[in-house]
């Protein structure tokens, strides 16, 4: 289960409406739990560095990543999801987003941003071993 205040949910689906038609990304900072549950106590907004499809494809930079690692580890906060948008498309993975997560325990949440507008927002989990058995299984959101 993925737990998050009410201000970050409303800034990650604005955050997608904000760069519509392209996909936003970003960073979900804060704990796991004991359970298996993860907490988000802070989201960082990233920029989306892919320049050939951004209509469909998200790409935050390496440089950018370790910043917001290092500065989350400074306030007791862990790398405990990402974020992304899809413009136009469900608020399910793709078969890229399958390829390009390689956090596993963590959470992937996409929104659906249909012309211009934040629709639903999903989440999954990236659950297995290592890369060879990863997979993303849905879990619910709770929002406090």
């Amino acid at each position: 289960m993925l737990k998050l205040n009410r201000s970050d949910y409303e800034a990650i689906r604005r955050h997608g409406e904000e760069t519509y038609p392209h996909e936003c990304c970003g960073v979900l900072l804060g704990r796991f739990e004991d359970d298996g549950g993860r907490v988000v106590t802070s989201t960082a907004r990233c920029g989306n560095t892919r320049t050939d499809s951004a209509h469909n494809r998200y790409n935050i930079d390496p440089k950018e990543l370790v910043r917001i690692q290092r500065e989350g580890r400074e306030r007791g906060e862990d790398i405990v999801g990402f974020y992304h948008s899809h413009p136009d498309h469900p608020a399910q993975w793709s078969k890229t987003d399958h390829e390009e997560a390689h956090w596993i325990g963590c959470s992937y949440v996409i929104t659906s941003v249909q012309q211009g507008k934040a629709a639903i927002t999903n989440s999954f989990e990236l659950s297995g071993g290592d890369e060879s058995d990863k997979r993303l299984i849905d879990e619910s959101i709770q929002i406090a």
